[in-house]
């Protein structure tokens, strides 16, 4: 299952649109869409943090880095799962992503030679379903503060 995109239209410039897509086990993913993939080529990932967004501030979730002698470039088929699942990278405990929730995701990359590339690629997201179960993923549009009162975001 696809997820859309969304990308903070207030967010600083050159942050691209990051796809957030049904993982295994019910957990998203993350990647680039193919369109960026194509006119900019394969980003060199250099890490992912997923935060808890709220009116008081992000939080945490997970977070993974890629050492720089083990570089690998994001290409459209390969999607990041949430919590990782490679033992031998840097990364954090992932905490449970809840339903009604307000979560955003950045891939930081090398720069890339094209000055017109992004920088950087963002999602911001909601579950909906129950806790711990598999659900469905929302992007969010715009500038939301919050999750509450959005569609696939009540809580």
């Amino acid at each position: 299952m696809a997820v859309t995109w969304c990308v903070n239209v207030s967010a600083a410039p050159l942050v691209g649109e990051l796809d957030v897509r049904m993982g295994s086990g019910g957990m998203p993913c993350f990647t680039v869409f193919q369109k960026d993939e194509h006119r900019f080529g394969a980003p060199e990932f250099r890490s992912i943090s997923v935060n808890e967004v709220s009116a008081g501030g992000k939080a945490l979730m997970w977070a993974m880095t890629i050492p720089p002698e083990r570089p690998f470039l994001v290409t459209f088929r390969l999607c990041i799962p949430y919590a990782g699942r490679l033992p031998v990278l840097p990364k954090t405990t992932a905490l449970p992503l809840q339903p009604g929730k307000l979560y955003e995701a950045l891939i930081d990359i090398k720069p890339p030679m094209l000055t017109s590339a992004p920088r950087a690629y963002r999602a911001r997201f909601c579950l909906s379903g129950k806790a711990g179960g598999a659900g469905q993923f929302r992007t969010l549009h715009g500038g939301a503060v919050d999750g509450k009162g959005r569609a696939g975001c009540a809580g």
